[in-house]
């Protein structure tokens, strides 16, 4: 896997929206694949379960890296250290 560096807020952010999009894709998928039987349904119920709280993490992360205190924030604890 290779890392990515993003080179400013707003490239942060972006990447940031399209993580969120690709989890809110794969519980699309999910969702899907439980509801044809195409795998048991337990199994994909926790899946599911799990790539829903990683949807709202990443909605959160993306909620919070656009807040205009948050960067100042950072900038004031970094300098500190």
């Amino acid at each position: 896997m290779r890392r990515v560096n993003p080179r400013s807020r707003a490239e942060f952010i972006a990447k940031l929206g399209i993580v969120l999009e690709e989890a809110d894709e794969t519980v699309l998928w999910l969702e899907i694949m439980r509801d044809e039987e195409i795998f048991p349904r337990q199994k994909l119920n926790d899946l599911v379960t799990e790539a829903n709280e990683l949807v709202s993490i990443f909605v959160t992360s993306v909620r919070t890296a656009k807040e205009p205190s948050s960067a100042a924030y950072r900038r004031e604890f970094t300098s500190a250290f």
